[in-house]
């Protein structure tokens, strides 16, 4: 048998850096673990948070350590995907492990389509509207997809003179009421998500979402479950059984997400059958909504007193760590780490193959 190697491609330029390692020590172990160790030889490729790409030896040392290299370690010459790599063009299929911007936005998905190989994950178009918050809403609209009421601003409304900023507050107000949450059309792992509960708050919070995006988008609170849905698959996409996230904070920030005991999943969720067969309805109309392909996690809210379904979000290329939700709710159907990653690497040579 001859053995693939898969570029794998990690770090990147968004403030999901570190996550990016953790996702990536665990695919890498993955793909050296049971039948994978025979097929798969992994080449590392670190994009540190200054854009450098690095190859060889340091990007095994980020791997073996789990933390980043400091801007002083990183080397010279290899400043650029057409550096000076002696495996660059070795690789036979692509997997980039990047979250955020600079990485899940659609950019790496063109130079990788640019370069004719197959690649793990979304293309140019589902990768940039799964990331923008606002045309992923858009897009869910359109496929009759419901969703909680928001507004779409833009930075120069808030940056504006002092006539224009308290409309756009009176409009999210009137409209929406608190208490509403502000976020960065551009940004994961709730990085410059504030809630507001009043007039100061949400000045403050459009702010703060100004200083990370230019397009922002302002959601109305409701009050429920938050529950999650694993996809996988290509122009047939299969649906996991459905997890929920609970927390004692406020709401699912960036500290709640990434601080050990903050945050609990149950797997499955205690729900009724049929509202996991409507989640799971939804997740993949989401994903054929925003042409994704590979692997996609879709996020819901579930309004207990109503019934109600509402669509979040969809993210995709989610955290994916052993512990992470999505590869959690697919062992729970039974697909082991090993083999998810498998199949991930089979359908980029399926998408691959259909040149589209």
């Amino acid at each position: 048998m001859t053995t693939m190697r898969i570029g794998l491609l990690f770090g990147g330029r968004s403030g999901e850096h570190e996550v990016s390692i953790s996702s990536a020590r665990a695919i890498a172990r993955a793909l050296a673990a049971d039948e994978n160790a025979s097929k798969y030889e992994v080449l590392p490729f670190y994009i540190q948070k200054n854009g450098r790409w690095l190859s060889g030896t340091l990007p095994q040392q980020v791997l073996a350590s789990g933390k980043p290299l400091e801007i002083e370690e990183q080397t010279a010459q290899n400043d650029s995907p057409a550096g000076q790599f002696p495996n660059f063009n070795a690789v036979d299929v692509w997997f980039p492990v990047l979250h955020g911007p600079n990485g899940e936005d659609g950019t790496v998905q063109g130079l990788l389509k640019l370069m004719q190989i197959p690649f793990v994950g979304s293309g140019v178009l589902g990768s940039a509207l799964g990331m923008d918050k606002i045309a992923m809403k858009m897009a869910f609209a359109q496929a009759g997809l419901p969703q909680v009421k928001y507004i779409a601003v833009n930075r120069s409304e808030i940056w504006s003179n002092p006539c224009v900023f308290p409309k756009l507050c009176d409009k999210i107000e009137a409209e929406l009421g608190y208490p509403c949450f502000v976020k960065p059309a551009n940004l994961g792992s709730s990085v410059g998500i504030s809630k507001a509960r009043s007039r100061a708050e949400l000045e403050a919070a459009l702010d703060s979402a100004a200083s990370y995006d230019r397009r922002i988008i302002v959601e109305a609170g409701v009050v429920a479950r938050e529950l999650e849905c694993a996809v996988l698959g290509n122009d047939n996409p299969q649906a996991s059984t459905v997890g929920e996230i609970t927390f004692q904070s406020d709401f699912y920030d960036y500290e709640t997400k990434y601080t050990q005991g903050q945050a609990d999943c149950s797997i499955p969720a205690k729900v009724s059958a049929a509202i996991v067969s409507k989640i799971q309805e939804m997740a993949v109309q989401a994903f054929l909504a925003i042409d994704a392909a590979g692997l996609a996690r879709v996020d819901f809210f579930y309004i207990e007193s109503t019934g109600e379904v509402l669509i979040n979000e969809i993210n995709t290329f989610p955290g994916f760590t052993a512990t992470s939700m999505y590869p959690q709710m697919w062992a729970a159907d039974g697909i082991s780490f090993p083999e998810l990653v498998d199949r991930l690497i089979q359908l980029a040579l399926e998408r691959h193959g259909e040149k589209g």
